[in-house]
């Protein structure tokens, strides 16, 4: 059985639409979400939807998503199952679930993600798009938002994600790398604009540069305050 696990926090204004979404694909899969202690409609909205299961865990990505694996887990995914995780502002393409249900068996295939595109047609979010997907291909390092799904066995061997406020995408595939090569998949995830357009484009974009010179070359790691909550 195949997992989505999306973290929340205070995301009222898109998870009803992602999870209307989700519940359009095809295939074997559940759903768990996995609050951290939202402040607004994101829970309710979350429970009143049938089949979807919500928890609570500590406010932080690599917390609640850990959380969501290891219930994953107690609730009966086997080793060889996926595990996929989904921002709460993100959209699958119409058959990613059915795809990953086909890959299943190939145990060449241990990880991987999509590519990404952001909503709306303003050429600037196009151009970090496109400089995401070039970054993707050459690093392999997958991001939260771009859907990243690994084999149940594998994330458990490697520990879940790191416990750290930030970056824990970046961190967990710099462990991935060292037992399997990420495939990337099109068609792309699209992530709602809204955060980037309210930062402001340009802003956003030089936000991105900061973090892949951060991340490619080992520069300290960014403030926290870098990574503000954007709803």
């Amino acid at each position: 059985m195949l997992s989505v696990i999306i973290p929340t926090y205070n995301e009222e204004k898109v998870l009803h639409s992602t999870l209307t979404s989700l519940l359009r694909q095809q295939g074997e899969y559940d759903i768990i979400v996995v609050d951290g202690g939202s402040t607004d409609r994101t829970q309710d909205i979350a429970q009143g939807i049938p089949g979807i299961t919500v928890l609570t865990a500590s406010k932080g990505r690599a917390s609640q998503m850990n959380a969501g694996a290891r219930h994953a887990g107690v609730n009966g995914t086997q080793p060889d199952d996926w595990l996929l995780f989904l921002h709460a502002d993100t959209i699958l393409p119409a058959n990613g679930i059915q795809r990953l249900n086909t890959m299943k068996d190939d145990s060449s295939i241990q990880a991987g993600g999509f590519s990404h595109q952001f909503s709306g047609d303003d050429w600037r979010l196009r151009v970090v798009s496109w400089l995401d997907n070039f970054r993707c291909r050459y690093s392999r390092i997958i991001y939260g938002d771009q859907a990243l799904f690994v084999r149940q066995s594998l994330f458990q061997q490697l520990g879940g994600f790191p416990n750290q406020p930030i970056l824990e995408d970046v961190a967990f595939c710099e462990q991935l790398l060292k037992h399997t090569l990420p495939i990337l998949l099109d068609p792309p995830v699209i992530t709602d604009s809204r955060k980037f357009v309210q930062m402001g484009i340009w802003r956003s974009l030089a936000r991105v540069f900061l973090i892949i010179l951060s991340v490619e070359f080992r520069l300290p790691v960014l403030a926290p305050a870098f990574f503000q909550d954007i709803r």
